[in-house]
Parts: C-alpha cells; structure tokens; sequence
C-alpha cells in the first residue's frame, strides 16, 4: 500500500484510494474502508453534503452494516420521531386515497436479521456517515473537483482543483472509485456506456414550509399523486425531517416548458392542488429540476477504476432501495480494496465486484422501475414488481468470489426464508446460546474472513491456514462457549465447516471432515492468490 502523505512544494498527495463524489455511496466506501484499516481522499464538487432529504429509509440489510461501524443507534436517532410511515397513491394529500400501499414503519424482518432499521434522511445519513469517515482516517474535501485522471498497471494520477481558489494538485492513488452520482464523469471517462429503461419523468420539486399536521398527521407520508390539474398529470408530495417541511413535486416536460414557466403564484397554485388545501399559506425554500431514470452502467470496474452508486445504477426512487444500494456497494466493495491493498489478496479479487455487483444492481434498479410504472399510474404491461421484503433484502447472492459447487446454476435469487447456505448466498441468522445472552450468527461476521464449524480440526486448520497464508481469518466452533442448532441452515454437519466473507457472503463449505488443504484451496481461489 502506498504510504499516505502531502508534499506541500508540489502539491501532491497520495492515497490508497481516492473517492470521486461525497454522496451516501462515496462515503460508505470511505466509512468501510476506514474500518480494515485502509484511509481514503474522498473529494466532492458540492460545498457540503445533502441539504436535501432525498433517500429516506435505512432497512435492516444496510443496518447491519452501519452496526459494524457504530452508527445503527445514531442512524435510529436521526429517524424522525412519527407515529409510522405511510405510503398512498391519491389525487392529493387531502385524497381521495386510491391505493395505500404502506401503513406501517417497517416490516418486522427479526427472524432473519438481529439489525433494527431506520429512517433517517439522506440529509441526516451523510451528515453521519461523513463524521465518522473522518473519524476512521478519511480526508474528505468540499468544493473539490476531480478535474482527470489517467491509470496504468501502477495506480491512478489524477489531477483535483479547489474550486473556491482555482488551485489545482495531483493526487497518486492505488485505486479510483467512481461515487459521483448518475452523470458520473468518471463513468464517462472510463467510456463505460449505460442500458436500461432510459429517462421515465422530469419532475420540478419544491421544498416548502407549511402546516400540513391537519392533513398527513404525525406521520412520515410519501404521496404519489395522480390528478390531472397537476402539471403532467403526476406528482409528489413527501415528508422531511421537519414537521413543518416538505418537498412537493409536479411533472415537467422539458421538450414543451420552461423551469421559468413555474411562477411564484404557479407554483403556489400547483402546491395547494397537491396537498388539496386551497388556502395553504405556504413558504418556498427552494426549487430544482429532478429526471427521474433507471440507466445501468455496461461495467461497474475498468483497470483500477470501480463505480458504485448512481453512478452504477441510477433508479426510480418508489421502493426505497437507491439509498440502501448505493450504502451497501461501499460495504461489499470496501473489503476486496483493503485485502488486495494489505497484500492478502491479488487484483483479481477485484474483478469479481463486476461480476457480483451489476447483475445485483441491475436486478434491483429494474424491480424499481416497474415500482415506478405501478405507482405513478403509467402504462405498463410488464412483470410486477417483487414486493416480498425479505426477498429484497437478504435474497440476492453474489456469483463471483466464491467456491461454486457442483448443480450450482448461479441463480441470483433464492428464498432468504428457507436458506440454502450455498457459496455465493449470504450466511443465514441463527440465534446461538453464548455466556452472555443471545447472539446471532450474523454479529460473528463482518471485519474477516471467519470459519465456522463444531470441529475441534477444521478450528485447528483455519488457524494455521491464517498463519500460512497471512489472511485475516477466526475461527468460531460452535460447541466452545456457543452452543446452537447452526448446521442445518448452512448446509453442513456439525463436524463440517463453512467460509464467511468479511461481507457476510459464504464463500466456501465442506459438509464434513477435510482436510486443512481443501480451506486453503478455497481461500487462494476466493482471494485470487
């Protein structure tokens, strides 16, 4: 790994890995990477993080994450103190209500994660996760813009201005990631072209301050309105971290209008529409154009360049999993940089976040896409959308840094309810007996690679494997202070043993007894090595 350090007389800084974007994706990177040891430069265009609410939810899939880094009670903290969450399709805030598809905070998912989940903002979450960045070694720098970058087999040269000076610098990384957001020059750097649905909606959105508690209640409310007084015919009305704030939407056809069409007094008059009081006495914060789109990028990884995000996959926001995607790619890719920084893994690993990231991603922005057409009343004759939260949530599998076994198709979904524990799916929660109480299979993993088994050999043999290859590796004999009916669900004995990832995938499993060698053939395969 490159040493970190500045040379004020040349102005040049290098880092193990440099950051392009400040967003929930670029941050989490710098968050988990600062978690293995590995410190990051994140830079960011914008003076600040989000001052806009934008994502809102946290599920107990990203929870369990956060958890590992100490911010789940912070990340509950930040959830605004309401009743529930309820989630409507009407002409407007004041109804008719034609479909309430949610009414309640979040669906109980205890039998399968030990996480809570939460509610907080994109403008709480950064505010957060930035903190801690910082915390854990990373160098994050506002008004900060990557202005190239050029890459060979050594590292990445990339070259920063400040954009409240002009000053400009070179920074020497090992790798790039790309976080910055659904037009990604990065992306467009690299030549990495998109696919998907294409543009589906511009919207103009407004954040207004006004006394709607007659109307929405004590509750986090997120409307998508149907009426045809509304410009377009669509809209958007959804809560903020305020009671008394907002953010409220109306379509925009940029081919036919002009953002300068939408006049203080329009814009009133289309607010009272949507929150269906004729007389709101309403405060206009601010105003912005949104495009509304589900692209996927043809390669989340080019040389020493990796992108996450939007600017991997950008979607539609109805089903609340961008935020918690964007997250999660800074978790499932954070490791692989670290372990190939720390010399334990080769470059190859790398090639696997591609490889288990896009098909996921994809998947994921799609079924937002086809929550989109459903819910904004659009014309569409396409599959439904996958509802099932557990599904969401724990049922996709990773398809590349792992030890296929032999019938093994490489589905990308199975059932989270009735788990396999076959490579590439993520390690069932089981909850063991330990000297202090509960504790779920699931807090054993997280940091390193880690074994679990109830043989006294395999222990032995994750031992000295760690020891022979230099891998961070534990081991956890169920039997040995845990004690718990663990087997069955990962599809081994209980003198069997099976391979965890640091990002809670499995990687590997032996039924039964084997030999030392067979972990160690398992490990070098997983690592690239």
């Amino acid at each position: 790994m490159r040493t970190v350090f500045v040379q004020i007389g040349e102005i040049m800084t290098r880092t193990p890995v440099l950051v392009a974007g400040a967003g929930l994706s670029g941050l989490s990177t710098a968050v988990f990477l600062g978690m293995h040891g590995t410190p990051a430069l994140v830079v960011e265009r914008h003076e600040s993080t989000s001052t806009h609410p934008k994502a809102r939810g946290q599920q107990t899939h990203t929870m369990e994450a956060l958890r590992l880094v100490g911010l789940e009670d912070a990340f509950v903290a930040a959830s605004p103190k309401s009743r529930g969450f309820a989630l409507r399709i009407a002409a407007s805030a004041s109804g008719p209500v034609f479909h309430e598809i949610l009414h309640d905070t979040f669906v109980p998912m205890g039998h399968l994660s030990p996480a809570a989940s939460a509610d907080a903002s994109q403008e709480a979450a950064e505010r957060l996760l930035l903190g801690r960045a910082r915390e854990l070694g990373a160098d994050v720098r506002f008004s900060t813009e990557l202005v190239s970058f050029e890459q060979d087999s050594d590292g990445v040269t990339a070259v920063l201005r400040d954009l409240r000076t002009g000053e400009e610098s070179t920074v020497e990384a090992e790798y790039l990631v790309g976080a910055d957001g659904h037009r990604s020059p990065v992306r467009t750097a690299l030549g990495i072209g998109t696919h998907g649905s294409g543009s589906i909606a511009h919207n103009v959105l407004w954040g207004i301050r006004a006394d709607l508690g007659h109307v929405v209640g004590e509750e986090q409310v997120l409307y998508y309105l149907q009426n045809p007084e509304l410009s377009g015919g669509t809209g958007v009305l959804v809560s903020t971290d305020d009671a008394d704030r907002f953010v409220v939407g109306v379509g925009f056809d940029p081919d036919t209008q002009h953002l300068d069409d939408f006049t203080p007094e329009r814009a009133v008059e289309q607010i009272r529409i949507a929150t269906g009081v004729p007389d709101l006495e309403v405060e206009i914060l601010d105003r912005a154009p949104v495009e509304t789109g589900m692209y996927v990028a043809d390669r989340f990884s080019s040389g020493r360049a990796h992108l996450v995000g939007d600017a991997a996959h950008t979607m539609p926001p109805q089903g609340g999993m961008g935020g918690n995607t964007a997250i999660l790619d800074g978790f499932y890719l954070a490791w692989k940089l670290a372990a190939v920084l720390r010399g334990e893994a080769g470059p190859g690993l790398l090639d696997s976040h591609d490889a288990e990231r896009r098909p996921v991603g994809e998947w994921i922005a799609t079924n937002q896409y086809r929550n989109a057409m459903v819910r904004t009343g659009a014309r569409y004759d396409g599959p439904p959308p996958v509802e099932d939260p557990a599904t969401l949530f724990f049922g996709y599998r990773h398809n590349g840094a792992v030890v296929s076994e032999p019938g093994d198709e490489h589905e990308l979904l199975e059932d989270p309810n009735a788990p396999t524990g076959r490579p590439g799916s993520r390690a069932p929660h089981v909850v063991l007996d330990s000297p202090d109480g509960p504790l779920s299979t699931i807090e054993l993993f997280g940091r390193e690679f880690v074994v679990l088994t109830g043989s006294e050999e395999w222990e032995r043999a994750a031992k000295s494997v760690a020891a022979d290859l230099g891998v961070r590796l534990t081991a956890h004999r169920i039997g040995d202070g845990l004690t718990g009916p663990w087997a069955e669900p990962y599809g081994v004995s209980d003198d069997g043993a099976v391979l965890v990832r640091p990002d809670r995938f499995i990687a590997w499993r032996s039924p039964g007894p084997g030999p030392a060698t067979d972990l160690e053939r398992a490990l070098r395969s997983v690592l690239a090595r």
